[in-house]
């Protein structure tokens, strides 16, 4: 007898899948017009029309060890061509915004984090926990004098809990991308076994290849979203830079804060905050304006533009009411930017900014395994004639 696969479909899966923003997913009736328009899609096996049919069976396992999904960088060009508006790009999103929770443990946060009814609980937990920090240290009432938010919230204690919490984090989100790598082995029969190999074999190119957001070129997605990426992705990069610096400097050589306006970490944060401003608000002007083009916009693409655009302003605001003297403002500002802060570490691997990690692994999969060639033709969709329909 030959060997065959059990196909086990997910009726649960498919509803999930519509309702994290695949409402459309049924209506696709597999004219391959999307994996024809796709810039990105290869030759061999093209996405995304697998992928709908496989998300319309209810194909859970096929679907998350797929590094496909993460391939598409939602330009949505497949949902604008579309003929019968199945929106093949709000789908592939709505899979990846399900990996987030399916690979992340425990299991319940994600599913949480994908609900907005649970938000108020998720962001009760840093209030508790910061109100106890405060009580602690005898600062629940606001510091008389110069404003030094090391008197309200000290470093000695505050800096050791974001630490276990990074931590802590780190080993989640290992766990979970081992589990996506085993995944995708599973699911393509790649004789690629480790990925430190992979990793190795072409570390510096692929990181090169990272920051230049070279995908996006590729993609055929508008400037405006591309800039708007960049503008948040380097200036993320540019608090971790500072925030990094500090912490060392603060332990090693005694650096004095609050450091003065023109030192060069400071401008470089005040910097990196305006690019991701900038960035946060061409995102949310793109997105209720262009209508298709952009695709749905689900709870956890709002969920993260909002969180970075608020955590960003609230660090400026506090800067200026700080150097205003306004001390009540400042210190009830920085509690709250402290809050969402611990919130945006704490649910990392729940929410899509994980997508980082997930898209960096999948493109070094597929590109170790030659599964993410380039199309040799790309041609815009046709009208079919009656003739070439075989009856």
């Amino acid at each position: 007898m030959n060997n065959r696969d059990l196909i086990k479909p997910d009726s649960n899966f498919t509803k999930e899948v519509i309702g994290l923003g695949g409402e459309s997913l049924k209506k696709c009736f597999q004219c391959s017009t999307c994996s024809v328009v796709c810039t990105l899609s290869p030759d061999d096996k093209p996405f995304p029309r697998k992928e709908m049919l496989w998300a319309q069976w209810g194909l859970k396992d096929r679907l998350l060890g797929d590094p496909d999904i993460w391939l598409c960088h939602q330009c949505n060009d497949c949902t604008v061509h579309c003929p019968r508006d199945a929106g093949p790009g709000n789908v592939l999103a709505a899979l990846r915004n399900y990996s987030f929770g399916h690979y992340a443990n425990p299991a319940f946060l994600g599913k949480a984090f994908r609900n907005p009814k649970y938000l108020p609980l998720l962001l009760l937990f840093p209030v508790v926990l910061f109100l106890i920090l405060l009580g602690a240290t005898g600062n629940l009432t606001i510091p008389e004098g110069e404003i030094v938010f090391e008197h309200f919230m000290p470093h000695i204690i505050l800096d050791p809990v974001f630490l276990v919490l990074t931590g802590l984090i780190f080993v989640i989100v290992a766990m979970s991308l081992s589990r996506f790598w085993r995944d995708m082995k599973k699911s393509t029969g790649s004789p690629k076994s480790s990925i430190t190999d992979i990793i190795s074999g072409s570390a510096i190119s692929k990181l090169i290849e990272f920051l230049q957001h070279k995908k996006f070129y590729e993609c055929g997605s508008s400037r405006i979203r591309m800039l708007s990426h960049m503008a948040i992705f380097y200036g993320c990069m540019s608090f971790a830079l500072v925030t990094a610096s500090v912490f060392i400097g603060t332990y090693t050589v005694g650096l004095e804060l609050p450091m003065a306006q023109y030192h060069p970490l400071k401008i470089i944060a005040n910097l990196g905050a305006i690019a991701v401003i900038t960035g946060c608000l061409l995102i949310i002007v793109r997105r209720l304006s262009a209508g298709k083009a952009t695709g749905n916009s689900s709870y956890l693409d709002w969920n993260l533009v909002i969180l970075i655009l608020i955590v960003t302003s609230l660090g400026i605001l506090t800067e200026v009411l700080r150097l205003a003297d306004l001390a009540t403002a400042a210190y009830v500002l920085y509690f709250i930017h402290l809050v969402l802060v611990f919130y945006g570490i704490a649910y990392f691997p729940y929410s899509k900014l994980a997508h980082i990690l997930y898209r960096s692994l999948a493109i070094l999969y597929a590109d170790s395994n030659n599964m993410g060639g380039k199309k040799t033709l790309s041609p815009k969709p046709r009208k079919i004639r009656d003739s070439e329909i075989e009856i």
